[in-house]
């Protein structure tokens, strides 16, 4: 059998497609999208009924791409919503096989990718990981505690995107990841700030329930008008969720989640767009600010990072507000299948060393 030598495959699966890329070391060889119609993913009940036609469609790519399972020399797969984990990259087991098959902590399209993984390389002895999940959890003890002991603040954010950029960064800097401090600003549809204290993040907002709000989500909202107004209208539990996570932040005050026309509508005169969006920056800002503390003011540099960097309006009011904290890199966009091979590449580097998921 021919040999592909340094062959890595990456697997991110998202609720309508899995996007797949082949690297040989840094180098992209190959990148689809895979995507699947309502119409295909209407028989479906459950996320993990999908599996097997997912399967099918990252081994017809291999095929594509003239590429065996058993001839790559490893798989890299998205984190599912796994137990709270340290930063790292795992080997795919059993025990992560089982929580993300039957969804035990959260529903989510990712927790296909290792089942995907797993299954394109049964019989191989070919190695799959994952890396960084949402639930990487690297906090102090302090910042667990949120003022009313039933519910703790959990770690959940933007790990994987996050700390590729923080890795880049001091690469940049001449500097190890453990002999900087610095605080990253993943601004997307969900915004995640995290101080990072010598390469661990030891602080997060979690996007979903705090911080500031994003083009689609609400952030941090006054608790007890929240409690009022739960109760006045009756809603469901569900439906306050999709309000806060979902129809908040640019939508809930603009009604659209596309950044882009809300700055049209500034550029053409829209008083109210520029005051929201203007307001999303304050906040985001703000949350830096409060992590900066943290970090007792012991901040390298801030990073902002995510699709939202791409908007040099929002970046320069960012940018006015916390520069004097600490010098600001930006650094737009993300690319989540690069991210886990530059993962698995720090494994092959001997820069970090594979972890087990119990």
């Amino acid at each position: 059998m021919q040999e592909v030598p340094h062959m890595i495959l990456v697997i991110n699966p998202g609720s309508t497609s899995t996007k797949v890329a082949l690297y040989e070391g840094t180098v992209l060889v190959a990148e689809e999208s895979l995507d699947y119609s309502a119409v295909e993913l209407a028989p479906f009940a459950r996320i993990s009924d999908q599996l097997e036609m997912r399967v099918q469609t990252v081994g017809d790519f291999l095929v594509r791409h003239g590429v065996q399972a058993e001839q790559l020399e490893a798989v890299m797969a998205r984190g599912g919503v796994l137990h709270p984990v340290a930063a790292g990259t795992y080997v795919v087991n059993d025990r992560m096989l089982l929580d993300c098959f039957e969804a035990r902590i959260a529903q989510h399209a990712s927790n296909l990718g290792a089942l995907i993984a797993h299954c394109l390389l049964e019989g191989t002895d070919v190695p799959c990981y994952i890396a960084d999940p949402v639930s990487v959890d690297e906090f102090e003890d302090m910042a667990r505690i949120s003022g009313l002991k039933e519910l703790p603040r959990r770690s959940l954010g933007h790990a994987l995107n996050i700390r590729k950029v923080a890795y880049n960064v001091a690469k940049a800097h001449g500097k190890a990841l453990k002999e900087m401090n610095m605080i990253v600003a993943h601004l997307g549809g969900g915004i995640s700030i995290a101080p990072l204290r010598h390469g661990r993040i030891v602080d997060v907002n979690n996007a979903n329930e705090q911080g500031p709000y994003s083009p689609e989500r609400a952030g941090l909202v006054p608790a007890v008008s929240l409690v009022r107004l739960c109760f006045e209208e009756g809603a469901t539990e569900g439906e306050v969720v999709k309000r806060l996570t979902r129809m908040g932040g640019l939508v809930s005050y603009l009604g659209t989640n596309d950044a882009r026309e809300v700055e049209a509508r500034i550029a053409a005169g829209d008083q109210e767009a520029a005051t929201v969006y203007e307001g999303m920056a304050y906040q985001i800002a703000k949350e830096i600010g409060a992590m900066a503390t943290v970090l007792e003011g012991d901040v390298d540099v801030i990073v902002l990072t995510g699709g939202l960097a791409k908007s040099s309006m929002l970046m320069q009011w960012i940018r006015e507000r916390v520069e004097f904290i600490a010098p600001v890199e930006v650094i737009p966009g993300e690319n989540e299948l690069e991210a886990l091979n530059d993962a698995y590449l720090r494994l092959r580097q001997g820069i970090e060393t594979e972890k087990t998921y119990e």
